[in-house]
């Protein structure tokens, strides 16, 4: 590691997990980002989507909710060929398990992206006081779904990602970049395909950079979202299926037991457990 930028060895990992209710990976196709994501990519759809999502979704934004923990983080998936311009964008969903490759970036596109997918379904209960009109306003439109056509489930592919994001800290810049190659390795070795573009089949694996997550300290950074059909090597269904985990202290020599253990099993490995969630946003802990 930098000199100066040491792992915490120290802290107990369980509860370092910030609650959220979604996080939107927004597929860059780059492998690094400046610190601040929301700088970055400003003349490419990425970019904006980014930016603009944050605006939208933060402090004074139009769908602002201190109860409604967004994480906006950038990824190194491929984003759809021909979305690079400044008119669309590619991202996915967790734990709601939904890949959209062509957001519309247009005022009444963002608007309807964060309707159909990143509003509560239901508003947390001290809005309860707010007038019903406004109160209704606040709730997620599952109805608006279908209005974009291309979005796919994610059900078989677990998606694997690793914070990478160096222009931030260089812990996560060294160490992520070997556990992307390690993961990518040894899935291969148990039978999986790998890639960076999102694909949903049985026995293929997604596995990505990702920028900022909190908790550089902890490098190397790690969460696994397993996908609802998902099953383990018994034939039963992944006792984690729609589920995220979060892993810290993360270094190449844990990752085949990771593999094995938590993606194919269904087994939470307690020495890097950082937290996790259930596909409602309930948070899971040890």
């Amino acid at each position: 590691m930098p000199a100066g930028l040491e792992i915490d060895y120290d802290q107990d990992l369980n509860g370092t997990m910030a609650p959220y209710a979604q996080q939107v990976l927004i597929s860059t196709g780059q492998r690094d980002w400046r610190s601040r994501i929301e700088e970055d990519g400003q003349d490419q759809g990425w970019g904006i989507l980014g930016s603009r999502l944050k605006k939208l979704m933060f402090r004074t934004g139009k769908f602002a909710d201190p109860y409604n923990n967004i994480v906006i983080t950038n990824s190194s998936f491929t984003p759809l060929a021909g979305v690079s311009d400044k008119s669309y964008a590619s991202a996915l969903l967790f734990p709601s398990f939904k890949y959209i490759p062509d957001i519309p970036l247009d005022d009444d596109g963002l608007d309807r992206f964060v309707r159909a997918f990143l509003l509560p379904l239901n508003p947390h209960k001290a809005h309860e006081i707010l007038p019903a009109d406004k109160l209704e306003a606040m709730k997620r439109v599952p109805d608006l779904q279908p209005t974009f056509e291309s979005m796919k489930s994610i059900d078989h592919s677990p998606t694997i990602l690793i914070c990478g994001h160096g222009g931030r800290d260089q812990r996560c810049g060294v160490m992520g970049p070997l556990l992307e190659s390690e993961f990518s390795r040894i899935l291969k070795d148990e039978g999986y395909t790998v890639g960076n573009t999102p694909v949903d089949r049985i026995n293929h694996a997604n596995v990505g950079l990702i920028s900022h997550i909190g908790g550089h300290k902890y490098a190397g950074n790690v969460i696994i979202y397993i996908p609802p059909s998902l099953r383990s090597n018994s034939g039963d269904v992944n006792t984690l299926a729609g589920k995220a985990i979060w892993y810290g202290r993360v270094e190449p020599k844990h990752v085949q037991g990771i593999i094995r253990e938590t993606v194919l099993n269904g087994r939470v490995i307690k020495d890097h457990f950082r937290g996790g969630i259930d596909g409602d946003g309930t948070v899971l802990r040890l």
